[in-house]
């Protein structure tokens, strides 16, 4: 018991914290920006988490739309991943992992089609360069973790 009492302590550290605090601003980003959008895309736009389709083309809002979507199995397994880890290491790896790696895939996915519909007719994004900034920080942060799942189970 002492040993396994040791082993968390150490996954207690400035790094853990800053990782679970930047994993659930994620989280809390997402039920607003996302979860919101999936039930009511209009409802996204008019909170200005979503671009409308006279920016960015009917294909487009079909594309956002379904990321909102697909994160209303996303965002809960984001946070039962994070739960499980503040429990303990072992609790909701797998669930945490699988979250991790869609984390990853999802910046990247949406990074590509910003810059391949650059040049689409309808698409006309303001503010392409936000999305330069935050997608990729988001991806890195899936990637810690997994780095970080990788050492624990190490």
């Amino acid at each position: 018991m002492m040993n396994l009492n040791k082993k968390r302590q150490t996954h207690r550290g400035c790094d853990f914290w800053l990782f679970q605090g930047l994993g659930w601003l994620l989280f809390f980003y997402l039920l607003y920006a996302q979860v919101v959008s999936a039930f009511s895309y209009d409802l996204g736009v008019s909170m200005g988490t979503q671009e409308p389709a006279e920016i960015i083309s009917e294909v487009g809002v079909a594309f956002w739309k379904g990321f909102a979507v697909s994160d209303l199995i996303y965002v809960p397994l984001l946070g039962v991943g994070l739960l499980g880890q503040l429990q303990s290491p072992v609790r909701g790896k797998i669930i945490f992992a699988a979250a991790l790696g869609i984390t990853i895939y999802w910046p990247i996915v949406s990074l590509v089609a910003v810059y391949v519909a650059r040049n689409a007719d309808g698409w006309n994004l303001q503010g392409e360069f936000a999305y330069w900034i935050v997608l990729p920080v988001i991806a890195l942060w899936g990637f810690w973790g997994m780095l970080r799942l990788h050492r624990e189970s190490s």
